[in-house]
């Protein structure tokens, strides 16, 4: 195989984004169900977080590494490895792996992850501003709901970022869900059918 040949594959290659969407829209849904109180408890959530949250952004991580999109295999590959640890958390407090530690738990450690990953969402919020709007409403609610997460797990204001982060990552869903549709549909139709907003052209 020539490299001509080599750069019409790397041009016709899928576009991974509309899977990683859909994943982040699923998880989030899923989880902000049970932190909104409609529903209990996560064990439930686990299989969602793992497979959706985990290796469908993984995957989207892995095929934009291929097309060179840094900005997108960070943001999917940190965000996919970010379910996977979550959902291994909530295993180790469920007792999945043995008693000692579950027993050795201090919540405040999610805390400062969850603040190490709002300064990631940060960066990739200002990455995302000369993508799309759509995009940068994605962020922009993922940053809250760190700030939700954070301050709550610290057990600063507690119930309203809770609630801040309970409603961040429904409103994330919605987003991730027609983000999704518009990767979806505007490849397939090859048009634009779905309005995704222009990039703000501030550093670009």
């Amino acid at each position: 195989m020539n490299n001509k040949q080599t750069n019409e594959i790397k041009i016709i290659t899928a576009d991974p984004s509309a899977l990683g969407l859909f994943g982040l829209a699923i998880v989030t849904l899923v989880a902000s169900s049970q932190k909104l109180g409609w529903t209990s408890g996560t064990a439930f959530i686990i299989p969602w977080a793992i497979f959706l949250g985990g290796f469908a952004q993984l995957y989207a991580c892995v095929n934009d590494a291929k097309k060179n999109n840094v900005f997108g295999a960070t943001a999917f590959g940190a965000y996919g490895l970010f379910w996977l640890a979550v959902a291994s958390s909530w295993m180790i407090k469920a007792g999945v792996f043995g008693e000692t530690l579950m027993d050795g738990i201090d919540g405040k450690q999610l805390g400062f992850a969850f603040i190490g990953y709002l300064i990631l969402t940060l960066v990739l919020t200002i990455g995302a501003m000369e993508t799309h709007k759509v995009l940068f409403t994605i962020f922009v609610l993922i940053d809250l709901l760190f700030i939700g997460l954070s301050f709550s797990t610290l057990g600063i204001a507690e119930h309203a970022m809770h609630k801040l982060a309970a409603y961040s990552e429904l409103a994330i869903s919605i987003t991730a869900f027609y983000g999704f549709a518009a990767a979806v549909l505007n490849g397939h139709f090859g048009k634009e059918f779905l309005p995704v907003g222009k990039p703000f052209g501030i550093f670009k």
